[in-house]
């Protein structure tokens, strides 16, 4: 496949747009909340020259068709179907399924309920562990309040200090054009409320756990050492409950793949190709 292509697929009756670049295994790339495709491009430049890299953008997020939920719940199970039928469409077949964030969970669900489409599973400061007193997970259940924050008060400038405050590590090399670029995504009024739908319908994270104990894919759990959203002691938590799991951990905070996007790709390529890149030791 020459160059980066950007294509549009249809999957549950939704258009996804996904970027494709590079030839070989495929690696399939799931980004979080508040974010789209971009958070792998550091990462899909590193592995193009030995994978073929897919990274769609999510219902309802970066240049994805945001349909209202009337028509897509925005829950683990509507994202977990959105990615099988993308699968499909683009006739991935067995590939290694990575995720971050709620990407994370939609992955653990995917290879939970479809092993046969997943040959290796990694995991990158998954949303596996329901915390409420998490201050957006408070103020999007606060059904008036949560609505006015999200759909009409969350500035460039707000939204530009939760993602320095709590998204990433204090110092981090990240250029305000980057963050900004996600911001102008997510202002929309339709973007902003598929946001909040998302938030909302993904807070129980009961069924999430539940496939812990039914992937039987060989595993990676990655995390940030200095996440402010999810603790590096989750990290632990989380590669302790599937079997086999390995861990790593990444001088980072939450938005490790942003943040370290060559060492993300060195960890996919060690796990992916282990014979070339070393094999990384299971947590007992």
């Amino acid at each position: 496949m020459p160059g980066i292509v950007h294509r549009d697929v249809t999957a549950r009756g939704v258009r996804l747009r996904v970027v494709e670049e590079g030839d070989g295994p495929r690696v399939v790339l799931l980004h979080g909340l508040f974010a789209d495709h971009r958070t792998w491009d550091g990462v899909r430049e590193k592995l193009k020259g030995s994978c073929r890299v897919i990274a769609p953008d999510l219902p309802g997020f970066g240049q994805s068709e945001i349909p209202p939920t009337s028509r897509f719940a925005y829950d683990i199970d509507a994202f977990t179907e959105a990615l099988t039928d993308l699968y499909a469409g683009l006739e991935i077949g067995r590939a290694a399924l990575v995720g971050h964030g709620l990407g994370a969970a939609v992955a653990m669900t995917v290879a939970a309920r479809h092993p046969e489409l997943v040959s290796h599973l990694i995991l990158i400061g998954a949303h596996a562990y329901t915390d409420g007193s998490r201050a957006e997970i408070r103020l999007s259940r606060a059904p008036l309040l949560g609505s006015l924050v999200f759909k009409q008060l969350v500035s460039r400038t707000l939204f530009r200090a939760y993602f320095r405050g709590r998204l990433l590590s204090p110092g981090a090399r990240v250029e305000n054009s980057e963050i900004d670029a996600l911001y102008e995504a997510f202002n929309a009024p339709a973007a902003r409320g598929a946001a909040l739908a998302a938030l909302r319908a993904t807070q129980d994270t009961r069924p999430i756990i539940a496939c812990t104990g039914r992937i039987q894919t060989s595993t990676l759990v990655i995390w940030g050492s200095a996440d402010a959203v999810y603790p590096a002691q989750l990290g632990h938590r989380l590669a302790r409950q599937i079997r086999g799991a390995g861990l790593e951990l990444v001088d980072a905070g939450h938005l490790v793949p942003v943040e370290r996007p060559d060492r993300i790709a060195e960890l996919i390529e060690r796990f992916v190709f282990g014979e070339r890149h070393g094999r990384i030791t299971p947590v007992r």
